[in-house]
């Protein structure tokens, strides 16, 4: 083979190899997990990141303080009309964890889906700590201070300086100063 040829022939060969394309693949499909819908709404505070694989619907009604963490496969779903999320400074959330400020309601005789749904307000105080995958239920307050335990289930209002966990979460102990 001439001089020339060969590098063309090595040229082209590289150019259908497989693996020239890996990288790319490998951050499309790393960054085609994030869902984020009218991110250009969402008012995020300085200092907070969000990790890979965050899902944020209804931006415009989700407000993120400073220095938070939202960690790998979070949800926060505000609603669509009037529910918001609003999360405070210094938060952080473990992964999986889901935060919703809608939900179905459950009339008999309606199909559940076709009912409208009922959207209250998430506040989530400053200094919080979410374990992995707690939930938190519409019209939800968590003050401040407070640590929810991993897989717990928020259906009511949790006290400032709380530490709760269980299905529904339940406050088991008080932060102190040690």
């Amino acid at each position: 083979m001439s001089k020339p040829f060969s590098k063309i022939f090595r040229a082209v060969c590289s150019l259908l190899d497989p693996r020239a394309y890996a990288h790319a693949f490998r951050l499309i499909h790393f960054y085609g997990y994030s869902h984020v819908r009218e991110k250009c709404h969402i008012r995020i505070g300085s200092g907070t990141n969000l990790a890979p694989n965050v899902s944020l619907r209804n931006g415009a009604r989700i407000q993120l303080g400073r220095n938070s963490h939202i960690g790998e496969h979070c949800y926060l779903w505000a609603g669509e009309s009037t529910g918001r999320i609003i999360i405070g400074d210094h938060v952080s959330l473990a992964p999986e964890v889901f935060i919703t400020a809608s939900d179905y309601q459950f009339k008999a005789g309606v199909p559940f889906r076709i009912q409208p749904k009922r959207e209250r307000d998430v506040v989530i105080g400053n200094d919080v700590w979410l374990g992995a995958r707690v939930v938190v239920t519409a019209g939800v307050t968590i003050g401040d201070g407070c640590i929810i335990g991993a897989g717990a289930v928020v259906t009511r209002d949790i006290p400032a300086g709380s530490i709760a966990v269980g299905v529904p979460a339940k406050v088991v102990s008080q932060r102190t100063d040690a």
